[in-house]
């Protein structure tokens, strides 16, 4: 199993609170490092048809089950969550728990967890690998992220790993991308998700989510995106917001900040995974990469989920925007870190042009704040006057 960044702060919270919530896209890891974390829990899953039934037909016959025991991980909790309104009396024994429940549908839950667990639940997001936890070190904090330093180059191409993605099955295994992609997308995405959405059309849906993924790194257009799918613009929110609760896509919102500019306020739309995205566009080779016209955007949101991942491996809320103005000057990424800002700009080529700082020349214009950073496709590090240059094998 690969190390993964959330263990330690896992641990934590579980002696800290009667409950914690682990929840992430389908296939994150969230039952491998559950039950590696906590061997000696009972381990539950709800998928189980049989386990479902007992804790629909009986949920406190159910929950007495585990009094006494060291914990209990109660796995995919989002197909019973009737559980809830009774998990609630037991959290409020004095020696109730712990327990730690996972669940790939946070839609389904929030609502759930907070009538029934509010102060009784911590809640922790665990998404696919980080490049860091991939190869093996540490995973960069991030108020540590500026003044990284610079890393062994890992051992693979910045193709391979922008086709592959990083679902952990698929490097732990060494599986063929393209094949557990493909039965990932027909066995969560089509199927799971669909249902959820109440989609009686398979074919539009599909159409639908690899319409997202020709889209990530733009700017969200709902009416165009509900044109080219043949639905309602309502439809397309609906199907949205399903997509994001699940971990398909993720929302990036513009940063505000006085500079007597206007901005804009549509949101970006995101695949959280790279080799998700290529899947959907139909890419089968690494090597087809080299020349799709989308690599800039497949490179994009690659970083993007690599900066996300500094926060929530962290158990920190994100805290990754976009700047925008109605020019259209640009800075792809915004770093919050509560005492300064720190603005990225993501080029997906090896060598650098001048133009590369153009815009984060602007921004500092704005700010008075001279830092900025140019995340790209190199694998050198190095400084330029006030702007860091950072490799894409540096961002998590």
């Amino acid at each position: 199993m690969l190390s993964r960044t959330l263990s330690e702060r896992l641990e934590k919270l579980i002696g800290s609170y009667p409950a914690v919530f682990l929840t992430g896209p389908r296939q994150s890891g969230k039952t491998t490092l559950a039950r590696a974390t906590f061997p000696r829990f009972d381990y539950v899953s709800l998928e189980d048809l049989q386990n479902r039934q007992d804790a629909i037909d009986d949920p406190r016959g159910f929950l007495r089950r585990f009094e006494g025991r060291e914990g209990v991980i109660l796995d995919e909790v989002q197909r019973t969550p009737e559980l809830f309104s009774f998990l609630q009396g037991v959290l409020d024994e004095e020696h109730a728990g712990p327990f730690l429940l996972t669940g790939s549908q946070h839609f389904l839950l929030s609502e759930k967890l907070s009538q029934t667990l509010a102060g009784r639940a911590a809640v922790l997001e665990l998404l696919p690998l980080s490049l860091a936890e991939l190869v093996g070190r540490p995973a960069l904090e991030p108020d540590a992220f500026e003044s990284a330093g610079k890393v062994d180059p890992p051992p693979f191409e910045l193709d391979e790993i922008l086709f592959s993605g990083l679902f952990p099955r698929i490097h732990d295994k060494r599986l063929d991308p393209t094949t557990w992609l493909d039965a990932y997308v027909r066995t969560y995405v089509e199927r799971d998700v669909r249902q959820l959405a109440n989609v009686g059309d398979l074919e539009t849906f599909t159409r639908f989510v690899a319409l997202c993924a020709g889209r990530s790194g733009q700017l969200l257009n709902y009416s165009s995106l509900a044109s080219d799918a043949g639905v309602s613009q309502p439809t397309a929110k609906s199907w949205i917001s399903i997509l994001k609760a699940s971990y398909v896509v993720q929302l990036v919102t513009p940063h505000f900040e006085n500079f007597n500019k206007r901005l804009v306020k549509a949101s970006k739309l995101y695949l959280t995974d790279s080799g998700l995205m290529c899947y959907l566009l139909g890419l089968r080779r690494a090597e087809d990469l080299r020349v799709h016209p989308l690599r800039g955007a497949i490179f994009e949101t690659f970083v993007m989920a690599e900066l996300q991942k500094l926060f929530v491996h962290h158990a920190q809320r994100p805290r990754v925007y976009f700047w925008r103005d109605a020019r259209g000057r640009e800075i792809d990424a915004v770093l919050d870190l509560g005492s300064h800002r720190v603005p990225i700009e993501i080029k997906a080529g090896e060598t650098l042009a001048g133009d590369a700082y153009k815009t984060l020349h602007y921004y500092a214009g704005l700010t008075g704040d001279p830092r900025g950073l140019v995340a790209y496709g190199g694998l050198e590090s190095y400084e330029r006057g006030d702007f860091r240059v950072r490799s894409w094998a540096r961002c998590s």
